[in-house]
């Protein structure tokens, strides 16, 4: 019998997908090439559903005979393994960024003779709508809470932009940009307590307490699918730091932040400059456990942010704790310095390759802006965070529209700075 081979995500199921293995069956023994998340994720965002619940959806439909796991937007090497007579696939991959993929495809295919057959797009059927129906429909607590730990299994490097309230967090969720490798967008939001203090006109001492904290996350959480690092500061006491652990499990937050100092919060660019004083490793070591025994659950994620650099202990007392934190059972650690050269960071990351049970971990390039995601993925960093960068572009913004309206005494010389009425009224879902 002919062998044919279809390539699929198969997240969302839909009737096009379903004429496609009807097509793929009246030539042969159909092969589904599904493609695993990591694959998924080297072009767009991850899968709804896991590989494995996908892979149970597919096995299930009428006229699919294997499914084998497609590691890589590219079919080449599933075709050389498998050598198929047929190769079928819709007709929408002509343009875009699967038209290099298709080419290979085709140039694969001659090398014994196989074929490609494309299959008309199914009219009134669009993933793109599907999914832009399932955003607006929301997520449940459970699954972003879980998504954090998926991406980071999917992905090298995952980034994360500040929020300040439901409007920072709708930019995070719908900003993209179209590359060559397809589409490129934030992964998440970090809930930073500095940019929720600012923007509530408070000092970044820990002046705006949980509760309110928690009224901003639940206003993001409203209109937002992605997951949320929460800045937890320093944890608070430990017995409270357990019930904001609860509290952040139960609303899906997928992960929290605590820095290894104690006393009143001082932001810590400003390092020696001010006291700051950093915590024992046995204390801290003892409100991570704490927290972690608090939880309900194994996805919520508990990172320890280390300080020695801030404070000049230098890379290896940094090192010391990074062990001493994983081992009471932190899910990750983030190493944070204020100089503008990362040489520091990057000294650390080679340490902490070694670890036999090495954890992701995170950096906050805000002082050493001008290194690349690349670079920080080549030394190891597995979460980058823009921690406080949709505040600081606002507010310039906001005083240069102040300004305008006082030296002209009308707004019209504003327009061509602001978003028009009319966008601003179709930004949010239900406002017609």
């Amino acid at each position: 019998m002919k062998k044919v081979y279809v390539g699929m995500s198969a997240d969302l199921v839909h009737p096009g997908h379903l004429n496609i293995i009807k097509t793929a069956m009246q030539y042969g023994e159909v092969t589904i090439g599904l493609l695993t998340d990591e694959a998924i994720a080297s072009y767009k965002r991850i899968p709804y559903m896991s590989f494995e619940q996908r892979k149970e959806v597919v096995e299930n439909i009428k006229g699919v005979t294997h499914v084998v796991a497609q590691t890589t937007l590219d079919y080449v090497p599933n075709l050389r393994e498998l050598q198929p007579d047929f190769v079928v696939h819709g007709d929408d991959w002509k343009e875009g960024v699967q038209r290099e993929t298709r080419q290979r495809v085709i140039d694969t295919l001659s090398e014994w003779g196989g074929q490609l057959i494309e299959v008309p797009y199914t009219k009134g059927i669009s993933s793109t709508q599907l999914n832009k129906a399932l955003k607006e429909i929301g997520t449940t607590p459970d699954l972003r809470l879980k998504s954090l730990r998926r991406m980071l299994q999917a992905k090298p490097i995952v980034r994360f932009l500040d929020i300040h309230n439901a409007l920072s967090g709708l930019i995070v969720e719908h900003a993209y940009i179209a590359t060559s490798h397809g589409r490129l967008e934030f992964d998440g939001m970090w809930g930073s307590s500095l940019t929720d203090s600012t923007a509530k006109g408070k000092p970044d001492i820990e002046a705006v307490d949980v509760s309110s904290r928690m009224n901003t996350l639940n206003e993001v959480l409203e209109v937002t699918t992605k997951p949320i690092i929460y800045d937890a500061d320093t944890g608070g006491l430990t017995e409270h730091f357990k019930f904001t652990v609860r509290t952040l499990e139960r609303l899906g937050v997928s992960a929290a932040i605590i820095e290894d100092k104690t006393g009143l919060k001082k932001n810590s660019l400003f390092g020696n400059d001010v006291e700051q004083t950093q915590d024992t490793i046995e204390n801290f070591c003892h409100k991570i456990q704490e927290g972690k025994k608090a939880q309900a659950t194994d996805d919520f994620m508990i990172i320890a942010r280390i300080e020695s650099l801030i404070l000049d202990k230098g890379v290896h007392d940094a090192f010391e704790r990074a062990k001493a934190y994983l081992s009471a059972g932190a899910d990750g650690i983030m190493i944070h310095s204020r100089q503008k050269d990362p040489a520091e960071i990057f000294e650390f990351c080679n340490l902490y390759s070694t670890l036999s049970d090495r954890k992701p971990l995170v950096a906050v390039p805000s002082s050493y802006n001008q290194v690349t995601e690349d670079e920080l993925r080549e030394h190891g960093i597995n979460i980058v965070i823009y921690a406080n960068h949709l505040l600081r572009s606002a507010y310039p913004a906001m005083m240069q529209t102040a300004k305008s309206i006082l030296t002209h005494g009308c707004s019209a010389e504003c327009d061509g700075h602001m978003m028009p009425l009319k966008e601003i009224l179709e930004l949010i879902p239900g406002t017609k």
